[in-house]
């Protein structure tokens, strides 16, 4: 192995000497100069973000336990184009007098998760995936109690680390269990390998057990909404978009490369599971008030949807996945980033708080229509495509009735994104939402989504370019 081959992991490198350039400039900089920090960052972050798009070599490294491909690399690009946005979002945040001595942190909290996901995303054995998973998870943990001095963030902290821990002794276990009856960890050794027999079987369970909890799938899910409503609202929409993108590409890898031979196992369950996520997410999201609660099982039920690509286990099938990640990455951060600018100006972030905001801030009521549409998947939007390539994928392998559900459970997300947009654009207040400028970032960040939302819908390029590489792990 020569020098050369570590440009193979070219994202995880940039990404750690970026991490090291922002922890020496905190060691440098007078604390009244802190916030020079952010702009270092987002500049250097935003200089990563151009690198990952820069033509590259694939193969993989250390005996085949890291690899890279066309698609993975695709993977890491499409996260970093949200962490950029989630950086562009958090500047008014990180200048407030409560976090201003803690900027650093928060960004090489951010960036070392961001490492975790990219090792995880490349891994070629069961042990790089699973340090990769905890290297992300632990300091996502605090990242949600960010805001120490809050009972409901440090609770928050709290409660995701115990779960993340014992999701993490589930999955570790079915990991034991699958080297034990495959005597490898590798994926190409252990598919060659793999068959249904009991304890291979419990061995899949338990894996996908503890990655469900990433993704948020019922009955996996009870952590989501209080850690969401806890932690700050850049964080809840990092864990959101990033964290559960992230786990749901490494879980589709995975499926299609080292379980297809047991497809027949986990298709049903894939199925069952799909539609507990989509109705118990759908419905509970119709009782919530709090817009962080409220987006938090919005974002179960998507995780729902995603299955549906899932179970279909073919070309388009993967392409559908990893399409609607890119879109659902806009769509939420649009949704999110409204919420995060109304409430540091405000601190209000309830739906009845809404009302009447298109007649005092029409453009930021927009911009969560747009968001809120293309999550329930009304055309013209990105969502509606998104959405269109998942029933096509679950319907082309046959699951009519599953696509049948899935279509109820998108009329009633429809009802639910519906109320809040009633209440900005039809409700009365008598006391609405004071008019304010959003600062420059964020506006950035806003325009960043909505040109996603509609570029990514309409430009089939994106969609014909993940279909090409698809089947290139």
């Amino acid at each position: 192995m020569n020098l050369e081959n570590f440009f193979l992991m070219r994202h995880e490198l940039v990404l750690t000497i970026i991490t090291l350039m922002v922890l020496i400039a905190d060691l440098s900089i007078h604390e009244d100069k802190k916030y020079k920090i952010i702009a270092l960052a987002t500049t250097l972050f935003a200089i990563n973000l151009i690198i990952g798009f820069f033509p590259s070599l694939t193969g993989n490294l250390f005996g085949n336990m890291y690899k890279t491909s066309d698609l993975q690399l695709t993977m890491k690009n499409i996260l970093n184009l949200g962490v950029i946005v989630i950086l562009l979002q958090s500047v008014t945040w990180l200048k407030t007098d409560e976090n201003k001595l803690k900027i650093s942190e928060f960004y090489l909290l951010v960036f070392s998760t961001l490492i975790g996901m990219q090792f995880m995303i490349s891994a070629g054995s069961f042990l790089m995936l699973y340090l990769g998973l905890e290297l992300a998870t632990i300091p996502m943990a605090a990242l949600a109690a960010y805001d120490r001095f809050r009972h409901n963030s440090a609770e928050a902290g709290i409660k995701l680390i115990l779960s993340a821990a014992m999701s993490s002794a589930v999955l570790i276990l079915g990991i034991s269990f699958i080297y034990g009856t495959t005597g490898s960890t590798y994926f190409d050794t252990v598919a060659m390998h793999y068959s249904n027999t009991p304890l291979q079987t419990l061995a899949f369970i338990l894996f996908f057990s503890g990655m469900a909890f990433k993704i948020s799938l019922v009955p996996f899910h009870l952590w989501t909404a209080d850690v969401y409503e806890g932690s700050p609202v850049n964080v809840t929409s990092y864990l959101s978009v990033i964290s559960k993108g992230a786990s749901a590409f490494i879980l589709v890898i995975v499926l299609f490369t080292v379980f297809n031979s047991i497809a027949m196992i986990w298709k049903p369950l894939m199925y069952i599971i799909s539609v507990l996520t989509m109705t118990v997410g759908n419905l509970f999201a119709i009782r919530q008030q709090n817009l962080k609660r409220f987006l938090a099982f919005s974002s179960i039920a998507q995780a729902g949807f995603i299955l549906l690509g899932i179970i279909g286990a073919s070309e388009i099938g993967m392409t559908s996945v990893v399409y609607f990640i890119f879109v659902y990455i806009f769509s939420n951060l649009g949704a999110f980033g409204v919420v995060s600018v109304i409430y540091y100006k405000t601190q209000k972030e309830c739906i009845d708080d809404y009302d009447g905001l298109y007649h005092t801030n029409p453009k930021l009521s927009l911009v969560m229509m747009l968001a809120l549409f293309s999550l329930a998947g009304i055309p013209p939007v990105a969502g509606y495509f998104g959405k269109f390539f998942l029933f096509t994928a679950a319907a082309s392998a046959g699951y009519y009735w599953l696509v049948f559900i899935a279509v109820l459970n998108a009329t009633i997300s429809l009802y639910y994104y519906l109320l809040v947009v009633k209440a900005m654009f039809i409700n009365k207040n008598d006391q609405p939402i004071a008019y304010f400028k959003t600062d420059v970032p964020a506006k950035i960040a806003l325009i960043i989504c909505v040109i996603g939302l509609f570029v990514i819908g309409f430009y089939s390029t994106i969609y014909q370019y993940i279909q090409s590489i698809s089947f290139g792990l």
